[in-house]
């Protein structure tokens, strides 16, 4: 009893030696269990920022709502640093538009019980031009870190032509040694199949794609590069499609609705990109609908897919831990005549039951079916529910 006892308090010690013996780092901290939420600058306003703008848009986290309904990451995009490191090397911030400097804006939004990310790429300069933290990974991840920095976004802007995944890896490293948890995003566009290597690395999301815009051929088409990528996608590791366009005024409510509900069933990280300081009552809506933010925080074992495509017509799924099924029916075609989009229970893998309970993820309404869920739909809209054996 005794040796069973000393081999317990020791079997941790031998699995941390044994990692390091084989080359295998220990496990990163569990720092996004759930895909991280929050808001981005950069779609909305680029360069155009400066400290007033995030210390109001954490103001409007609180005040909207949006933090609890979960968004807590407020992310300063590129263009906040100053177009020259400091005289020992560091970066520092623009000295015009942010005075008071990151620690400062970093100490105000954790007041609101928010977190604080920033920018930088995996190259000499950033995509604007600006210092970036090629070669100099361990300096900076000890600013960001000295600076109350919770999340980093990393680009792939000026990258030399180097291998990507040396490159991610090294900021991954240097910011775990800062012994501050940071989640690290890595954006590196999908050039080098990131989901193959990236969460290896110590990333906790990685964009598939390039940038999105704020148009239903570009969410789509970002829509499509997510099929087949669904089982690279675990707790701690997320297929990201970019942010959200919803509310920056290019495409319809109904298209909105489409693009926040399909990018939470493909739980995909719930990042932001308008002003919301100012969203309208739908745009409030869209993005705190609860039972659509519960589709992509749930994590059952497995991101939702394209179940079949049928032209215009397509039929996306995803398991939820309690047996239940997130289902997404969409129209993507453009002609005025509307479609009808049917899909079976038994498709969905649910069990042969009599009934099944059917929730309308945007207007709340329940009901029960027998043999098929079906809806009709106009050009560019869908209809999102969730579907479950239980009559409870």
């Amino acid at each position: 009893m005794n040796k069973m006892i000393g081999y317990l308090i020791f079997l941790p010690l031998f699995i941390l030696l044994a990692c390091f013996a084989f080359g295998q780092p220990p496990a990163k901290p569990q720092l996004a269990d759930t895909p991280p939420m929050g808001w981005n600058s950069w779609k909305k306003f680029g360069c155009k920022i400066d400290e007033i703008l995030i210390r109001e848009t954490a103001d409007a986290f609180v005040s909207s709502g949006m933090r609890d309904a979960g968004y807590v990451y407020v992310n300063i995009d590129d263009c906040w640093m100053a177009k020259e490191r400091d005289a020992q090397g560091d970066l520092q911030p623009d000295p015009v538009r942010f005075p008071n400097g990151i620690k400062a804006l970093s100490d105000y939004v954790h007041a609101k019980g928010l977190k604080l990310g920033v920018y930088s790429s995996a190259g000499t300069k950033t995509c604007e031009g600006l210092p970036a933290s090629l070669d100099h990974e361990d300096a900076d991840a000890r600013k960001f870190a000295e600076w109350g920095v919770d999340y980093l976004k990393y680009d792939n802007c000026n990258n030399l032509n180097r291998p990507a995944p040396p490159r991610y890896r090294a900021m991954a490293e240097a910011l775990k040694k800062t012994g501050r948890p940071i989640v690290f995003s890595i954006c590196e566009w999908g050039s080098n199949k990131p989901w193959e290597w990236a969460s290896e690395v110590g990333g906790y999301l990685w964009r598939t794609t390039g940038d999105i815009s704020d148009n239903w051929q570009s969410m789509t088409r970002l829509l499509d590069k997510q099929v087949g990528l669904e089982k690279y996608s675990k707790q701690n590791a997320w297929n990201d499609p970019d942010m959200l366009e919803v509310g920056n005024g290019s495409m319809t409510d109904a298209e909105y609705r489409a693009h926040f509900g399909l990018w939470a069933l493909l739980n995909a990280p719930l990042i932001a990109g308008n002003d919301i300081r100012s969203m309208t009552p739908v745009i409030k809506d869209i993005l705190m609908n609860r039972d659509v933010i519960a589709v992509d925080q749930d994590w059952g074992g497995k991101q939702g897919f394209k179940l079949r495509a049928d032209g215009r017509s397509e039929v996306w799924i995803k398991p939820m831990s309690d047996g239940s099924r997130a289902v997404i029916l969409l129209n993507r075609g453009g002609s005025d005549e509307p479609v009808s989009i049917a899909v079976t229970p038994q498709e969905l893998g649910l069990p042969n039951v009599s009934k099944y309970r059917v929730k309308n993820l945007w207007t709340k309404e329940t009901k029960t079916i027998t043999k098929e869920l079906r809806a009709v739909l106009t050009a560019h809209n869908s209809a999102m529910y969730i579907v479950s054996s239980s009559q409870k």
